[in-house]
């Protein structure tokens, strides 16, 4: 849960990268130049105040008013003190050269503010007078903000990536009437089936342990203090947490029950009324603000949440001004990096600068100033493979057409539905102790690259089922939703299973002449023959293939469906290129071990684990298969 400005180097600390700085960094002495800052504690219902900081032009006054734009973080609005300034102010350097009054606050129970955090807390339909949730303080908030700034024009815009996408998304719920414009960028929807912590019950362990073993200390009383960071004393990420043992003993060995988000996730093994609870998706409804969710198709937090959150609005708030952007970037990439590329992976221009320039300053300065209509489509959605913005009616796009990639005999990978009648299986032995690494080199956390990282290390695995298609003869374009279904059986009585759709590169990459990289990129490109560029790749935990609040066991041996649904994709697949899947049952450390026994597996023990042999069936009645959206090119 990573944002940008004002606290990414504060985050991206604790998520253990290196600091990145935004695509056009301003600088302290730009921002001074421009604004002149002020500190408030804005009072809520119940009488909490949360610390804000506020930016006005310098040049606002009766006869030049500005609109607001609110940004409210757990992260920090540091640097605090009305002498100091930021380095960076507002969505962007294009927002910041337009001017806003800009925004930022520390929420509820964090840094500076009064009162008590909870971990996305819930949305409290029918709330008293005094009831609170994220709704009603932004409520709050703006209603202070029009009440007692002076110079602004009477709208309100939000915005906020990550943690603060989630809140600019709960501030368009019972919206204040000045708020007008609402920018959910990578906002967290659900956290136990899709976003952050879990993928479909499976727990994304080292994502989750790396933030909370920071984030969720405790804080006694309001502070100006980051938390440290936690040191694992190593760079070799796949050995600390196999060696870490089971789940109970992350508390044992190094939070010392100290984090209580920590152990409120181990309680809560199954999609309970403790999670159901997280989830926005039903409450976005009825939504009046404008609003521009915005998302990376390549992002290993909440892609899952960009996605959900404009598909929710668009099927229960019909009529609203509902749009979507998905660029190719890593979470929070279009605001901190400039989106040329994601590890050896380019995209031949400067997403990131269209977006900001093209997008998101004219949606807001539409809405918030009335501006000139941009007239932006429904969908703003990055085509990879081809390299190109694309401008749809609709997302996914109307004319997608369901295409079933077939498992098939000897590896391949077939348009048409296996005819055997008989038994017809690929099989392998998952080793809990011996798990199949989710990136080829070594990190203590999660990668912001692995969901393009080459798969080549992965196929070489006995572990690793691979099956590919022949060469393609033509560009074939796959658009929405992803589809797995398996037909599977194990000697287990539990297992996860991993697919993941690949796209293979030719040996002689880039096949014709004019159709690759400058010359200036040529040398990296001459690299990636025969790269297999992961697309898009999900975990399933088995035992929740019927439902995600009631788990059920595998009976060994027992053939049994396992379908389920992976995040969007806008891809091209190049003439020449082939489509690959893979499926496995450990993603280690991404994906935290799998007993494949039926326990719950925040309290198994060591002895709980074992091998299993694992069947994907490819018969006439049991099919496994993908399921893509093909579009014509």
């Amino acid at each position: 849960m990573r944002v940008a400005r004002p606290a990414l180097l504060l985050v991206v600390a604790l998520q253990g990268l290196a600091p990145a700085r935004g695509p056009a960094a301003q600088g302290a002495d730009s921002v001074r130049a421009r604004y002149t800052k002020y500190e408030y504690r804005i009072p809520m219902r119940d009488g909490v105040k949360l610390f804000t900081s506020v930016y006005v032009p310098k040049d606002a006054g009766p006869d030049r008013r500005y609109p607001i734009l609110l940004d409210r973080t757990p992260y920090s609005v540091a640097p605090y003190g009305t002498d100091a300034y930021p380095e960076t102010i507002g969505p962007s350097e294009a927002a910041a050269k337009e001017g806003f009054i800009v925004v930022y606050q520390d929420v509820r129970g964090c840094y500076m503010s009064e009162g008590q955090f909870v971990d996305v807390r819930p949305y409290r339909p029918g709330k008293g007078p005094r009831d609170v949730d994220e709704s009603s303080d932004t409520w709050d908030t703006i209603e202070w903000l029009v009440r007692k700034l002076p110079w602004h024009n009477g709208r309100v815009g939000m915005w906020g990536i990550s943690y603060p996408g989630f809140y600019a998304a709960m501030g368009a719920i019972d919206a204040h009437p000045a708020l007008v414009a609402v920018s959910p960028q990578a906002p967290i929807a659900d956290w136990f089936v899709g976003d952050d912590f879990h993928h479909n019950g499976a727990f994304f362990l080292p994502h989750a342990f790396n933030f909370i073993s920071a984030f969720g200390r405790p804080r006694p009383e309001p502070t100006t203090k980051a938390p440290a960071r936690f040191d694992h004393k190593t760079a070799d990420g796949y050995r600390f947490f196999l060696e870490a043992g089971p789940m109970p003993a992350y508390d044992r060995k190094y939070l010392k029950g100290d984090v209580a988000f920590w152990k409120e996730i181990l309680a809560h093994e199954t999609y309970d009324a403790f999670w159901q609870a997280r989830n926005t998706r039903p409450h976005l409804k009825g939504i009046k603000p404008a609003v521009l969710t915005v998302g990376g198709w390549f992002d290993a937090e909440d892609l899952f949440g960009a996605l959900e959150t404009y598909k929710a609005i668009e099927r229960q708030s019909p009529g609203a001004d509902n749009r979507l952007v998905m660029g190719p970037w890593s979470h929070g990439g279009w605001s901190r990096a400039t989106g040329e590329a994601l590890g050896r992976v380019r995209f031949g221009q400067a997403t990131s600068a269209f977006f900001q320039e093209q997008i998101e300053l004219p949606f807001f300065r539409y809405h918030l100033k009335g501006g000139e209509d941009p007239k932006l489509p429904e969908a703003y959605v990055f085509e990879t493979g081809q390299n190109q913005w694309r401008a749809l009616d609709a997302w996914p796009p109307k004319d997608a057409k369901p295409v079933e990639l077939y498992l098939s005999a000897k590896g391949a990978l077939a348009r048409t539905a296996p005819s055997d009648a008989g038994e017809a299986f690929d099989e392998y032995v998952s080793d809990p102790a011996k798990p199949v690494p989710f990136i080829e080199e070594t990190s203590v956390g999660m990668t912001i690259e692995y969901m393009v990282d080459d798969q080549r290390f992965a196929g070489r695995r006995p572990d690793v089922l691979v099956y590919e298609t022949e060469p393609l003869e033509e560009d074939v374009t796959i658009a929405g939703p992803i589809t797995a279904s398996l037909h599977v059986s194990t000697t287990g009585t539990d297992s996860d299973w991993v697919v993941k759709l690949i796209d293979v590169y030719p040996d002689d990459y880039p096949l014709q002449p004019g159709e690759g990289p400058a010359a200036a990129d040529r040398s990296v490109h001459s690299k990636m023959g025969g790269y297999e560029q992961l697309v898009r790749g999900e975990p399933f935990r088995g035992k929740f293939r019927r439902s995600f609040e009631k788990p059920v066991p595998f009976v060994p041996g027992q053939v049994e469906k396992v379908e389920f649904t992976m995040p969007d994709a806008f891809h091209t697949f190049r003439r020449g290129h082939r489509v690959m899947v893979q499926v496995q049952s450990t993603w280690f450390p991404l994906v935290n071990l799998n007993p494949q026994a039926f326990v719950n597996v925040n309290e198994a023990t060591e002895a709980d684990f074992r091998k299993a042999t694992q069947r994907v069936w490819r018969t006439a009645g049991q099919p496994s298969f993908v399921r893509v959206g093909v579009v014509a090119n």
